[in-house]
């Protein structure tokens, strides 16, 4: 099943990359000075970029998609051509496609200018693609293109802003119909908008790029995930640290990730003669908490967790909401075991994560088993052994968590094999957030050791795991799957009293003091407004109930409850309305 979906992603991107290709081909009709940089097809359709003096308008969008329309009627071969570095670069320099030849001397120099590169051509238009593509470009059925924006060449800042456009192509109407659909719902759950919107977190330029301020609604979700979180573990036997913020330079060089994350990190902080970085990784505090004293295999497992916050310098064209942040706070953790532990540890961390997920209301979520290139064996850290031991451990965890998973070969990192699980949103997007790996790195550079049974010295084993990914992200995706209308028992604030006019200001303020003690979310509405205006405010603020009180409510002491999505709930007595509260909390119903 795996390999036919394989297969059918494949002959789509193949058809999106394609027609990305005939995009190009009209942009240069309409606009013969216009540079080509780089035209992939992307996870969900295709993307162009152009180096052009100004961006494109609607109106240019819609006569590239004329333009578009009428070479694929004219049904024109897709060409390939073979050619060395050099004669590509010879090519594409009297096009005029600097960003080409760019491309083509970084070839190069990993070729030593020697060997092939091909090129496709349509007729007189001709781009640098090593394919493969349709036939023609009458194999296009249905196309649209979908929006337009800035991006910067190679997403670094400091190189120039090019013109990009996205769009789709599919065989059907029905296909384009249906993924048109996806796109505004998408937008309607789009965390970037309602997480401001709904008063949860802020970002200001002012402030820096990739940097959030937690407003009170978003710290009080923010509270409900970590205690969540905190509690979890603690049932399985986690003990809890906090790690700080900064750290000397040699720990970062003996960690290694100096060297392997140097793009990332914020520059070095010089003072008394000693120089820290910020932290990019929470790993190293937890080793070296493991090796503060001499270990005994009485004590493991021994499993360290931590809401770390670290910091690292993504380019600003890749930042993106809270999906990609400069400063998140990972639920990172890390377990020090002996290798018979290993399989009953790993399914312990399955089932932390697949609890996780259905108490947030996720119920399908993708298994990919990262290994090893088997043809690249060497360069990975670790022995045969060691690598072989550890992807059995990971497969026999999965098989026994009753998980079906894909074999990823050549995605492990160089210093261990790992799990990773995407969780599918109420509309099937797919994100990144558990991941579960082994690390043959860390003890062998800070040399971990605990005494065995036999009085001899051991290697432990270190797995590293972060369930949520980091509460940044996760709070993302938690926006976006629920656009915005979170379980009555994540939502922020539960419960808007509305009282119908001041003078049921008084009473409206004595429910809230019972709600208070019953320990629900609860605001009055006080304001000087119409009733059906407080109503149609707390509807857009997505508060899951509103009690509405008058003359009527006042005389029986009851409350007229209405939820966000419109219905009545009529009318309920104070101690009723806490207990269906209550009921639903415990239920965790969306």
């Amino acid at each position: 099943m795996q390999n036919k979906r394989d297969e059918v992603m494949d002959k789509l991107k193949i058809y999106w990359h394609s027609t990305s290709h005939i995009l190009a081909y009209a942009v240069k009709r309409l606009y013969p000075d216009a540079k080509l940089a780089i035209g992939p097809a992307i996870e969900e359709g295709f993307y162009y970029d152009f180096d052009l003096d100004s961006p494109f308008t609607p109106e240019e969008i819609a006569k590239i998609e004329k333009e578009m329309k009428r070479i694929i009627k004219e049904d024109i071969p897709f060409e390939r051509e073979e050619m060395s570095v050099e004669e590509a670069i010879r090519v594409f320099k009297e096009l005029g496609e600097d960003y080409k030849v760019e491309l083509l001397a970084g070839q190069g120099q990993a070729l030593s200018l020697q060997g092939t590169v091909s090129a496709y051509r349509n007729r007189d238009f001709v781009d640098l693609c090593k394919g493969p593509h349709i036939s023609s470009t009458g194999e296009i059925k249905f196309f649209r293109l979908t929006s337009s924006s800035c991006a910067y060449w190679r997403g670094d800042e400091s190189r120039k802003m090019l013109q990009r456009i996205y769009g789709i192509s599919y065989e059907t109407r029905r296909e384009i119909d249906d993924y048109l659909e996806r796109v505004e719902e998408a937008k309607k759950r789009d965390h970037r908008l309602l997480g401001p919107k709904l008063g949860l977190w802020m970002m200001d330029e002012e402030i820096g790029g990739g940097l959030v301020i937690w407003l009170p609604s978003g710290m009080t979700v923010r509270k409900i995930i970590e205690d969540f979180w905190l509690t979890e573990h603690k049932k399985r036997g986690y003990q809890f640290i906090l790690s700080p913020h900064i750290a000397r330079t040699g720990l970062w060089k003996k960690s290694g990730h100096l060297s392997y994350y140097s793009e990332f990190i914020y520059p070095l902080m010089e003072r008394d003669n000693q120089s820290y970085l910020l932290k990019p990784m929470n790993c190293p505090f937890h080793i070296k908490v493991y090796k503060q004293k001499r270990r005994s295999y009485r004590e493991l497992p021994l499993r360290l967790a931590e809401l770390g916050t670290v910091y690292r310098y993504e380019k600003s064209g890749v930042l993106h909401g809270l999906l990609r942040v400069r400063g998140f706070t990972q639920d990172d953790a890390h377990i020090f075991c002996k290798p018979e532990q290993v399989t009953d540890e790993l399914v312990s961390v399955i089932q932390l994560a697949k609890d996780t997920f259905s108490a947030f209301g996720f119920t399908d979520y993708k298994v990919e088993l990262s290994v090893r290139d088997p043809d690249k064996k060497d360069g990975y850290m670790g022995d045969e052994k060691v690598w072989d031991a550890a992807e059995s451990s990971l497969i026999s965890a999965l098989r026994e968590s009753g998980l079906v998973f894909e074999r990823m070969e050549g995605e492990a990192v160089f210093y261990g094999p790992k799990i990773d699980i995407k969780i599918l949103d109420a509309i099937g997007r797919e994100w990144q957030t558990t991941t579960i790996q082994f690390d043959f790195n860390l003890p062998q550079r800070f040399n971990l050791k605990f005494m065995g049974k036999d009085g001899e010295q051991h290697s432990v084993v270190v797995i590293h795991h972060a369930i949520l990914g980091s509460i940044e992200r996760f709070i993302a995706v938690l926006v976006e799957h629920y656009g915005g209308n979170f379980p009555l028992w994540l939502a922020p604030l539960q419960v808007k009293v509305l009282p119908i006019t001041e003078e049921m200001n008084l009473f409206a303020e004595s429910i809230k003091e019972q709600l208070v003690s019953s320990d629900v979310r609860v605001e009055v509405d006080a304001r000087s407004e119409k009733i059906a205006f407080k109503i149609r405010d707390a509807t857009l603020q997505k508060i899951p109930y509103m009690a509405i009180v008058g003359k009527r409510e006042l005389d029986k002491g009851t409350l007229s409850v209405r939820r966000r999505d419109g219905k009545d709930m009529g009318i309920l007595s104070i101690r009723d309305f806490i207990s269906m509260l209550k009921e639903e909390e415990v239920g965790r119903k969306a």
